[in-house]
């Protein structure tokens, strides 16, 4: 699959994406602060560089994109091309290294996917809310 854009096209298009202050992060961080949670960090030490930290909690919550973290990658991995198949292999393999690595030194690890995120916030924070028990 070729891609629709000019390189120079696309390379405006991917300049524009963040990696942090995402819109879906937007979204939960007005959610926690309409809930009065400010006992949050954006913390960008641990691995991964979770969106939102908890330290007294020791929850790390991440924020992932649909696409670029591989929601379901497996139903849908065949339309890509190989440097976009390799890519988000890439990304899902350090997400889960990362994962990995939180939970062994102790940290609770809360995956928010864009579409859950997108469809219900409160419902998001009410999964960080009982995990804070």
């Amino acid at each position: 699959m070729t891609d629709i854009f000019t390189r120079r096209k696309r390379s405006q298009i991917m300049s524009k994406i963040r990696s942090k202050d995402t819109g879906i992060e937007i979204v939960i961080l007005k959610e926690l602060k309409s809930r009065s949670l400010k006992d949050f960090v954006r913390y960008a030490e641990l691995p991964g560089k979770p969106d939102f930290v908890f330290r007294k909690q020791h929850i790390a919550v991440f924020c992932d994109g649909d696409f670029w973290h591989g929601y379901k990658f497996g139903s849908w991995n065949r339309k890509l091309n190989k440097f976009w198949r390799t890519k988000i292999t890439s990304n899902i393999t350090r997400d889960r290294k990362n994962r990995v690595m939180l939970r062994k030194a102790g940290w609770k690890v809360l995956r928010l996917w864009g579409h859950e995120i997108k469809k219900n916030p409160s419902k998001c924070v009410d999964w960080i809310e009982a995990i804070m028990g």
